[in-house]
């Protein structure tokens, strides 16, 4: 089943070619015979793993003959072979008139046989010479496509080929479809025969796996898919490549619904079966996978021994894929094409007959399916309560985005005119329905599975169903889903309009404290967080099993007292409040919790390690707690900047694509977008940087907090300088300092630094006049800062003294004197919190200024390696580039020479050695290269840009000393061969 259009690459098949020529042509020696037969359903690709194997053992130097089988029974006999003579005839140029020659007498040798069965065994030892003459002592391959339609000749010539023909090396690769060879095909009892030879392998070709599925309909596409539509590929093709191809170029060229190609191949198949099996694909397309086996009995009303008849033929078609836990059918796509084939009262009666066996079974079993059944057999009253019952376990089970489609399909169901009595409210049995509950329910469910645009919207279509003034319940609701969906200022201003109000219960103003403590606190308006904190304990206090309140008021409480007073008080306070939700079991308590704790470590306290791993532990917690999409993505966004401190940078790159295949969404997508994009900024990934800043200010474009608008800023200037462009960053930091209402004294004082280095860079390179009125302000910052931090926590002011230090010694650039002292004090203070990026940029400055004095030349190559070992291991491009700038300048060495590829270092050390200067991202990197695979390949792996893949191969060139991706692959192979 290949295709005739834009032939697509060859894809997730390395194994199986590496294989193929090992078992057709490397194990071989002369005389000696193999054979391998791939197997497997239609559009697998079996036609083009064939083709490639050829091209490759003919490039070995093997003759290769390829012909294939035709549906026309033992019409021509030998066709296939005849077939391949000639093509390979019409292949030979003129310098092979021997080789061609031998060819023809073969083909002329066939056209003048009329032997009987008698002269069988004559003809087959006459072929045999012939294939001798032509291989001339050269490996012979013989590959046959199709050889589920092989005439009886054929059979008869590969039984007698693979039984040996004395001195010639033959090989034979044959693909056959799995689904043809059904009852006695002859084929079957030829395959049972050369399987109890040991040099015949049955290769079964399985469909891709869902990276690879992505990969080959990234290719044919031309460009990587969303979400959705990739998601969309690989549940309707099944892995299938044909399938995935034709899906592919239908997105490509903008076709919608279904291919006619894909629609006629997936009817003959299923038409091609016995009218039993025939039922059983149309009822299991039907029902909601996998369909058990007594579940299809009861729906289908066959006898047993006909039902696993019908079954059995169904598996064996490739149509349906049988499991312990029932059956599904290979492809989705199945369901689409026979969604057409029934009459619209035949689905119905199908759907009914599934949702009456459904009726007798465990209800809690099934809830779900029964509303589905229930819904398209035209019943909507009886969907509805079944509807409600699987939200509800959904909900049992924290399976929130689960719930709150049920809670949405209940919504549906109870305004469908079948369910709903004139005049009253919906019956759900014998109990009346309320709309405004399901509404209730569908946003709260929206805005714990992250779908904080939805919950906003469920939440206005409920105050409208109220009619009166909304209620304080209500609006706290409504300024909690604000500010998960990043509009921190109407939500604030909510809730501080519930706390003035005297319409509010004590209980509603101590929730609406306890949030806005927690608001406050992702603001950086720690002061205030700790005073509404304790606001919310005190009237908790008076409110009995408030224990939400609790959690939320002491956590932020704990966190502005570690903060600004006491770290170890502070900080047990916040372990107090996991605790306390551990014991209540709420799942967006144990979430905050959680949050809260690994902030105060990675952030304020700068307890770094156990911060990471507090935040892994708790994305894990929170995950089985069904808030995956929401915390679980905020957590490893906070796990992602602590290994980026450290300088783990790899690790943080896996940890930022496992979240963001979360799709989130609001605050929680900014927070992993700023995280990501620290990485790309470092990394020297301009496209990337550009494209995740662009995302986060296109999201905060209605407003943001200074927690997300003063990163995006100070990312905004980091990226600018490494680009020369000194006005951008400027703007950048002076934009951040007239917006800045943060108590966070280490983000402004990383602001501080951005806005000096900028100026510093400029003055340097004379690319723009240093504006005395913005270093003014600069200046009156870093003081501002220097006075805050005194008040500060110790581990807080340690914090912010390291990027003091960094804006002392920008100072000195812009003083035109560059204090070797300043930059050796700030590398020392770097060190000391164990944050190799600044320590080596500063490195960097000292070693600049060293040699700006025209002296200690020594010192500076020394400074200068050091910063060169540093950013290379942390994968810094424009950082090791400033670096080797200045090296070459000053006639500096910054590597040992490298030895000769091949030869082992001075010493005698180990060859293996050559890939200890690479980091983890980075070997990985160099694996896949040496597989053969492009940028683009690699990128769509590993979850990263294509420009970032670049970057790590220049990388890793520069460190291997190479210049090409042959010679970089080899010493890979070379160092995996030890």
């Amino acid at each position: 089943m290949a295709s005739d259009v834009d032939t697509a690459p060859l894809v997730g098949r390395a194994d199986q070619l590496t294989m193929l020529r090992a078992a057709l042509l490397d194990d071989l020696g002369p005389g000696q015979t193999a054979a391998v037969f791939v197997s497997g359903e239609s559009g697998v690709g079996k036609t083009r793993l064939l083709h490639e194997v050829g091209a490759r053992l003919r490039d070995a130097g093997a003759v290769v003959l390829t012909g294939s089988c035709l549906d026309i029974g033992d019409a021509s006999p030998l066709h296939p072979v005849l077939q391949a003579l000639r093509r390979f005839d019409a292949e030979l140029g003129a310098s092979q008139a021997r080789t061609s020659s031998a060819v023809r007498g073969l083909l002329r040798m066939f056209a003048d046989e009329t032997a009987g069965p008698d002269g069988a065994g004559a003809l087959l030892e006459r072929v045999s010479r012939g294939l001798s003459l032509i291989a001339e002592g050269r490996p012979l391959v013989l590959i046959l496509d199709d050889l589920q339609w092989v005439d009886r000749s054929t059979r008869q010539l590969l039984l007698y080929l693979l039984a040996g023909l004395g001195d010639l090396q033959l090989s034979v690769l044959a693909a056959v479809r799995a689904e043809s060879l059904q009852g006695a095909h002859p084929l079957r009892r030829v395959l049972t025969e050369l399987r109890r030879l040991r040099s015949v392998r049955v290769l079964d070709l399985a469909p891709l796996d869902r990276a690879d599925t992505d990969r080959l309909a990234a290719a044919i596409v031309g460009a990587s898919l969303a979400p959705e539509a990739a998601d969309q590929v690989w549940r309707r093709s099944g892995g299938n490549p044909f399938v995935v191809e034709e899906l592919a170029r239908d997105l490509r060229d903008g076709h919608e619904g279904l291919s006619d190609t894909l629609r006629e191949i997936f009817l003959s198949r299923v038409d091609a079966l016995p009218r039993p099996a025939h039922t059983v694909v149309h009822a299991v397309a039907a029902g909601v996978e996998p369909v058990g086996h007594w579940l299809l009995g009861e729906v289908l009303d066959l006898p047993e021994a006909e039902l696993i008849e019908a079954v059995r033929a169904a598996v064996a078609h490739r149509l349906l894929v049988s499991a312990d836990d029932g059956y599904r059918l290979r492809h989705r796509l199945v369901a689409e094409v026979l969604a057409d084939e029934l009459l619209p009262a035949e689905r119905a009666a199908l759907h009914r007959r599934y949702a009456e066996a459904l009726t007798g079974a465990p209800a809690e079993l099934h809830q779900a399916r029964l509303a589905h059944h229930w819904r398209l057999a035209g019943e909507p009253a009886r969907a509805l309560p079944a509807a409600m019952a699987a939200a509800r376990e959904a909900e049992r089970l924290h399976g929130f985005a689960e719930a709150h489609r049920h809670w949405s399909a209940a919504l549906q169901l109870a305004a469908a005119p079948a369910a709903t009595p004139a005049g009253g409210p919906t019956e759900v049995g014998s109990a009346p329905v309320d709309r405004v509950e399901l509404l209730e329910h569908a946003a709260e469910t929206a805005h714990q599975c992250g779908e904080h645009a939805r919950a906003l919207s469920l939440l206005e279509e409920l105050a409208t169903a109220h009619g009166d003034e909304p209620s304080c319940a209500l609006r706290i609701r409504r300024a909690r889903y604000l500010a998960a969906a990043g509009r921190s200022a109407p939500a604030e201003a909510e809730y501080r309009d519930v706390l003035e109000s005297a319409h509010c219960t004590t209980g509603e103003r101590a929730t609406a404290a306890a949030h806005l403590a927690e608001l406050l606190l992702h603001l950086g308006r720690y002061a205030d967080a700790g005073e509404r904190a304790r606001e919310a304990l005190d009237l908790a206090a008076r409110v009995e099993g408030s224990t939400t309140e609790v959690v939320l008021a002491s956590s932020a409480l704990g966190f502005s007292e570690a903060f600004l007073e006491d770290p170890d008080a502070g900080l047990a306070v916040v372990r107090r409040a996991l605790e306390t939700a551990e014991r209540a079991g709420r799942p967006e308590d144990v979430a905050c919790a959680y949050l809260h704790l690994a902030e105060l470590l990675t952030g304020p306290l700068n307890i770094l390690e156990e911060g990471v791993v507090v935040a892994r532990r708790g994305a894990e917690r929170v995950a089985e707690l069904g808030l995956g999409r929401t915390y679980e993505t905020r957590l490893l966004a906070i796990a992602t900047n602590g290994l980026f401190r450290v300088g783990q940078w790899a690790e943080a790159e896996k940890v930022v694509a496992a979240a963001l295949r979360h799709r989130p969404s609001g605050a929680d997508a900014v927070e992993l977008l700023l995280a990501r994009c620290r990485l790309s900024v470092g990394y020297g990934d301009v496209e990337a940087s550009d494209r995740d800043l662009e995302a986060v200010a296109t999201m905060l474009a209605g407003g943001g907090s200074p927690r997300h608008v003063l990163p995006m800023l100070i990312l905004r200037a980091g990226l600018a300088m490494w680009q020369g462009r000194h006005e951008v960053a400027r703007q950048a930091v002076q934009r951040g300092m007239t917006e800045s209402r943060s108590d966070d004294v280490v983000l402004l004082a990383t602001l501080a630094w951005h806005g000096l280095r900028a100026e510093a860079e400029a003055y340097a390179g004379r690319t723009l006049p240093v504006d005395e009125t913005v270093v003014r302000r600069l200046r009156d910052a870093v003081d501002r800062v220097a006075q805050k931090s005194v008040t500060a926590a110790r581990p807080v002011r340690l914090n912010a003294e390291g990027f003091l230090a960094l804006c002392t010694a920008e100072l000195s650039r812009l003083d035109g004197r560059g204090d070797p002292e300043l930059w050796a004090r700030s590398a020392a203070e770097w060190d000391k919190r164990h944050h190799p990026y600044p320590a080596a940029y500063s490195r960097l400055r000292q070693a600049e200024a060293l040699l700006a004095r025209r002296g200690r030349s020594v010192a500076a190559g020394r400074l200068l390696r050091q910063a060169h070992e540093m950013a290379q291991a942390l994968g810094a491009v424009p950082l090791t580039s400033e670096i080797t700038t200045l090296a070459g300048r000053a006639r500096v060495e910054l590597t040992e020479r490298a030895q000769p590829a091949g030869r082992p270092a001075a010493g005698g050390g180990p060859a293996s050695d050559e890939l200890a200067v690479l980091t983890a991202r980075e070997r990985e990197v160099l694996a896949a290269v040496a597989e053969g695979l492009t940028n683009r390949e690699i990128g769509q792996r590993l979850f990263i840009s294509e420009r970032t893949i670049g970057v790590h191969v220049s990388h890793i060139f520069d460190k291997l000393q190479v210049r090409t991706r042959v010679q970089a692959s080899a010493i890979h192979l070379r160092n995996r061969a030890e």
